[in-house]
């Protein structure tokens, strides 16, 4: 009997992917979504992470029948395995990501910025200040020469621990140095897993587990927070900002670049080149309005925190973009860049531009970006857009209406200032507001979207059913644009959807119920804040203390791997809206699961369903607010003289 077509709403949320996927189909155009189901059932022994290649006397599949591989691994050995490489392709992503906007503050803090600067000097004193640098009367130059130093020596060291782990609470740096698990440099790290995963090196599913968290810390306190740091100092810190989002954003009458991919440098290029006098007479004489600059994915988030240029969708809607055929070049340079691309833009007029020498695509056209001379890069790669802009053929054009205003760009900076004013900017009122039960705890939603589930319906109601119960969502990545597209990054959203604790506080404030925080890079951002809510005092001396949950709702990269490692092994629960490839080892996925609520004070937790993931939210909320004695709101009272005398303070 043949199995009933899947419909366009069982696989998407919002109308404008709706439509434009439903265009796919009549147009004869492969997605991702038609490829899932081609792919079949997934394979039981990858799916439970027991199938092993790292050698060649190999593939091993464990079995009940077969429980050893060739070499007398088993299970446990194998599964640990296979986790540990995939916390290194995560933790490798996003600290190269770091490495190279270091290598181009370095150029800068020489005088070889070519076009680059110092945008934010607060930031590079801020910076500065966490790493000990004298500051003086020295030149920004001399400074970023120093800090930039500092920061490649977090990647090189041999000997010494990540000198960022120090931005972490003292007590949880203590357990880190207990556990052993504090990372010395963070090349180091990921080739010291490499080799202990090598055939015939480490066997203990427990040692390979906790080298782990060992390299994911690397990456979260070392590689990504450096990433977030050098960002704010070059491209500046970013502050609320109002924009658009949605594949509405694309314009019939301009020509239309997208940028995907993860690294800022170029993006930040080419959000000054659209702006040139002479690029935007160019767009004129070839007949169009001017240029439409959208993002896709986690360039989106870096271009629209800093300038407020709209986004156009999500990691899953990135294919769904050229089917529009309404775009004249996408440019792509690293992460979560889809293979595919050039195959569906050959369906219409569209152009894939690879810009990464270590990132090349077939069918795409590369145009490696030159950085000695970005601007001029930048803009002969706008020229290719314009010129393809007579070969759009309007027909095929078919662009939704949908589009969501939202506000974005809350870094922690931002969030002080909101909360305290510039003279006395703080998390006190944050504080203050969990303490007395107006806000339930705090919730970080990050990571990707995966066509095996409904695209952001699970981020969606999880973050409906949170905000309606009065925690706080903080977001970034893939799972921020859920929320643009859905409305609810903007101050209304808290009128409108928030429970009446949280409502009160975004309300004085002038907040959304959720923030946006940045790119999936930023992730640091997230326990930067958890950070400061630990030293402004009263709720606990660490992490694991605080009314605070991590959730990757709908992840699929290996990065979300590491993420949701060094946030346990920072003390924070993290939700899964599915399981890793664990399964295979019952002794990996209770260490996993259980055993590290013990070793770090936040382990993983597995839930399918939104709904059962909110409860289980309300649940470790709860009991972090019994554990410290607040978990019942407090009253405003107005203190009279009396009532002063008996504060005991």
């Amino acid at each position: 009997m043949p199995k009933e077509p899947v419909r366009m709403e069982d696989r998407v949320s919002d109308d404008a992917s709706v439509q434009v996927l439903t265009k796919a189909l009549s147009d004869c155009v492969d997605t991702c979504y038609s490829r899932v189901d081609a792919q079949r059932a997934a394979c039981k022994f990858g799916s439970q992470g027991i199938c092993c290649r790292i050698c060649h006397m190999g593939p091993c599949r464990i079995t009940a029948k077969a429980p050893r591989g060739i070499c007398g691994a088993d299970a446990d050995t194998i599964v640990a395995r296979n986790f540990l490489r995939e916390v290194v392709g995560g933790a490798a992503a996003h600290s190269d990501h770091g490495r190279h906007l270091v290598l181009r503050l370095k150029k800068v803090a020489r005088g070889h910025g070519n076009g680059y600067t110092i945008k934010d000097r607060p930031a590079l004193l801020r910076a500065a200040r966490a790493y000990h640098i004298e500051i003086g009367d020295r030149s920004d130059n001399e400074i970023a020469l120093e800090l930039a130093d500092r920061f490649l020596a977090e990647f090189t060291a041999q000997e010494e621990t990540l000198q960022t782990l120090t931005l972490a609470p003292e007590k949880r740096q203590g357990m880190w140095k207990n556990l052993e698990v504090m990372p010395k440099g963070i090349d180091r790290m990921i080739v010291e897993s490499m080799h202990r995963t090598h055939m015939g090196v480490d066997h203990d599913y427990r040692n390979i587990i906790m080298q782990a968290f060992r390299t994911a810390l690397a990456d979260g306190w070392g590689g990504s927070r450096i990433a977030s740091m050098v960002s704010d100092i070059l491209f500046g810190t970013p502050a609320p900002v109002r924009s658009q989002s949605n594949l509405g954003v694309l314009q019939k009458d301009t020509i239309n670049i997208l940028v995907h991919g993860h690294e800022p440098e170029l993006s930040e290029m080419l959000a000054v080149a659209v702006q040139d006098p002479e690029i935007v007479a160019a767009a004129k004489k070839a007949g169009a309005k001017g240029i439409t600059l959208a993002g896709i994915c986690c360039t989106a988030n870096e271009i629209l925190m800093r300038h407020g240029i709209p986004v156009a969708g999500n990691f899953l809607q990135q294919e769904l973009a050229i089917i529009t055929g309404a775009v004249e070049v996408m440019i792509t340079d690293v992460q979560c860049c889809m293979p595919s691309l050039p195959e569906v833009a050959r369906a219409y007029h569209s152009k894939i531009i690879s810009t990464s020498d270590i990132a090349k695509t077939v069918g795409a056209i590369h145009h490696a970006f030159d950085e000695n001379d970005a601007l001029a890069s930048a803009k002969s790669i706008i020229r290719v857009a314009i010129d393809n802009y007579r070969n759009r053929d309007e027909s095929k054009v078919a662009i939704p209406g949908a589009t969501q205003p939202l506000v974005a760009g809350f870094s922690v900076e931002t969030i002080k200032y909101m909360l305290g004013g510039r003279f006395r900017a703080s998390f006190r009122p944050l504080n203050d507001a969990i303490m007395q039960g107006r806000i339930r705890g705090v919730a970080g939603i990050v990571g990707c979207n995966n066509p095996k589930t409904k695209l952001d319906d699970y981020i969606n109601t999880l973050t409906r059913e949170l905000i309606a119960n009065n925690v706080l969502v903080l977001k970034t990545g893939c799972a921020a644009i859920a929320s643009a597209k859905q409305g609810r990054l903007t101050p209304e959203a808290a009128l409108e959807q928030a429970g009446d604790g949280l409502r009160e506080v975004c309300e004085a404030v002038g907040i959304p119920p959720v923030l946006h925080m940045g790119s999936c890079v930023d992730n640091s951002r997230i326990l930067e804040a958890a950070t400061e809510i630990v030293c402004e005092g009263g709720l606990g001396d660490d992490i694991s203390q605080v009314p605070a949950v991590g959730v990757a709702p709908e992840w699929m990269s290996e990065k979300a791997v590491a993420i949701g490692c060094y946030f346990v092994a920072s003390g924070v629960d993290v939700i899964l809206g599915h399981p890793f490839h664990i399964r295979g080892s019952e002794n990996v996925t209770r260490l996993l699961n259980e055993e590290c609520g013990e070793l770090f004070g936040g382990s993983f937790h597995v839930c399918a369903d939104p709904l059962a993931a909110a409860e289980k939210i309300f649940a470790l909320l709860d009991q972090a607010r019994e554990q410290l004695g607040i978990n019942k709101k407090q009253e405003r009272k107005l203190y009279d003289m009396k009532d002063r005398r008996e504060l005991d303070v």
